[in-house]
């Protein structure tokens, strides 16, 4: 498997580990109780589980495709989709990033 690969899978697996609460040793963060956020949660979480299969997807057919056992056009659609969906969950995690140090930035 190559290491970008890897790389994209070890990422998105982080950041589910991060939703589910097994990072930092296992401890969940403080919820506050609120009308959206278990909605908002849910939606974070099938978001992440979703590129995860897409990522698994892309790596199946690669080996496949390096083994001649997939089709070049499936293959390159299935990268590219990955590669896709890997820019949008960076973007989001900047995004709230960014949020996060303009919270930080407030005064109190």
């Amino acid at each position: 498997m190559s290491d970008a690969a890897m790389g994209f899978t070890n990422a998105i697996k982080a950041y589910s580990n991060v939703a589910d609460g097994q990072a930092f040793g296992g401890n969940k963060p403080m919820q506050t109780p609120s009308a959206g956020g278990d909605e908002f949660s849910s939606l974070v979480k099938s978001a992440i589980d979703e590129a995860i299969k897409i990522g698994e997807k892309s790596e199946h057919l690669s080996i496949q495709g390096v083994n001649d056992r997939a089709d070049l056009n499936q293959v390159v659609t299935a990268v590219a989709e990955a590669e896709v969906t890997l820019q949008t969950v960076v973007a989001v995690r900047d995004k709230v990033i960014d949020a996060y140090k303009e919270i930080l930035r407030m005064p109190i």
